[in-house]
C-alpha cells in the first residue's frame, strides 16, 4: 500500500489525461500541519503545488486549464481529508520556452550590467 495515495492518484490522473511533457507534484502539507483547520486531519496529503506542461493547454487562458485540473482531480479535492489547497502552474511547452529564453535573457542583462559597473 502506498503512502502517498493522493499524490499516486493525483499524478496518475493528470498523466493519463494531459499527457504531460513535465509534472512536477510539491507535497506542502507538512508546513501547514500547524493550522487550525488541519488539527483534527489526519491525512499527510492536504496541499499541493503542481507544475504542469502540456500541449492539452495550448489554446486555453488560465481559468479555463485550472477547471480542467479541478475536474480531473474532483475526487480527491471532495474526498474527506483529501486536498484542501492546491496551487497550479500550467503552460504549454512553448510557454515553458518563452520562460526559459526570458530567464536567461534576464541572467544575460545582470551580467551585462554587473560588468559595465566594473569597468
Amino acid at each position: 500500500m502506498s503512502t502517498t495515495p493522493i499524490e499516486d492518484s493525483i499524478r496518475l490522473k493528470l498523466t493519463q489525461s494531459l499527457n504531460p511533457t513535465s509534472l512536477i507534484i510539491h507535497n506542502d502539507s507538512s508546513l501547514h500541519a500547524h493550522h487550525a483547520a488541519m488539527r483534527n486531519n489526519l491525512s499527510q496529503e492536504t496541499h499541493f503545488r503542481l507544475e504542469i506542461t502540456s500541449e492539452a493547454f495550448k489554446s486555453k487562458m488560465q481559468p479555463a486549464r485550472h477547471r480542467m485540473v479541478y475536474a480531473l482531480l474532483k475526487e480527491e479535492l471532495q474526498r474527506e481529508g483529501g486536498i484542501h489547497a492546491l496551487q497550479l502552474k500550467t503552460k504549454t511547452r512553448e510557454e515553458e520556452e518563452r520562460q526559459r529564453i526570458g530567464e536567461e535573457m534576464e541572467k544575460g542583462e545582470k551580467v551585462g550590467e554587473v560588468d559595465v559597473e566594473k569597468v
